[in-house]
């Protein structure tokens, strides 16, 4: 059986191979500095750990990417939620990122530096929906992002439209987040009083009608994560236009994880991680008999 890693079971085993890194590193250090008169290069080419430290940086994207995907599944049933994806990148060598060499000069320096993650990227596409038929539900068809007050002023943005009333009428999030209005007031109704929603968002009680508030970002690269399923926008959102305001009264919008895709990607970086550790421990075991080999020598 194909042994699993946690995610707790991977940052041991990333640590616990980080020292053996180390521990060669030292040990080649002072071999070579004993046999070349103290005048080794201490680079990782000449001490021979090079292809320890990409598989062990192998190793840690592949950790990052179980963790993100790991953290999609378990927000599978979370309505309104946007999966994430980790995006690997290569890296240059250690000497070109410090401008001490040049890209493309075919040297020795110019032989990669391995992989990184260079952030993650959310799927903003949209989900599907499901009739609830409960009042205070609402999912957005389209474009858009509800507008919840987060608290010292800070306006978060949501997809996720499975709000409650409290005993006051105030409409608020699942969280507590009171939801705002089009002029980014909270929205408070009589709550023995019926309403009704239009297509439009337009709550409507009696002779009293109110906006929901239904924003967009400048660009989707402008949403960064706020917890709880909310963002923030590092720009002024915008209002969507009238023409394309598009909301369902009753209906949620579920979480945008598919768990077949997700699990397929997760046996594929749990494969790829598993294979950069045993690279490493192969060049572990090489490492160590070349150097019980050199200090047999007479």
């Amino acid at each position: 059986m194909r042994k699993a890693f946690g995610a707790n079971g991977l940052r041991v085993v990333l640590a616990e191979l980080s020292k053996r890194i180390l521990l060669w590193h030292r040990v080649c250090i002072g071999v070579l500095s004993l046999f070349a008169g103290g005048r080794c290069e201490t680079t990782p080419h000449t001490i021979m750990t090079y292809g320890l430290y990409m598989s062990a940086e192998g190793a840690a994207v592949q950790s990052q990417r179980m963790e993100v995907l790991a953290n999609n599944l378990a927000n599978v049933d979370t309505v309104g939620f946007k999966r994430q994806m980790a995006i690997p990148q290569a890296r240059h060598a250690e000497a070109i990122e410090q401008g001490l060499a040049a890209e493309g000069s075919g040297s020795e320096n110019d032989i990669g530096g391995g992989v990184e993650v260079d952030g993650t990227l959310t799927d903003f596409s949209q989900g599907v929906l499901r009739k609830t038929g409960a009042a205070t539900d609402f999912a957005i068809e389209g474009r858009g992002f509800f507008v919840v007050d987060g608290g010292d002023s800070q306006r978060l943005l949501t997809r996720a439209g499975n709000f409650r009333m409290t005993d006051q009428g105030r409409l608020i999030t699942q969280q507590g987040y009171a939801v705002l209005s089009q002029d980014r007031t909270p929205i408070d109704l009589l709550p023995n009083l019926p309403w009704t929603v239009g297509k439009d968002g337009t709550i409507t009680q009696g002779a009293t009608s109110i906006k929901l508030a239904l924003v967009e970002p400048q660009s989707g690269a402008d949403l960064i994560h706020a917890g709880e399923n909310n963002f923030r926008s590092l720009s002024q959102a915008l209002d969507v236009s009238q023409g394309e305001r598009r909301i369902a009264s009753g209906f949620l919008e579920l979480s945008g994880v598919r768990p077949t895709t997700e699990m397929m990607e997760m046996i594929e970086a749990s494969r790829a991680f598993e294979s950069n550790v045993k690279l490493m421990q192969s060049q572990d075991e090489m490492i160590g008999q070349l150097l019980s080999r050199v200090l047999r020598q007479p």
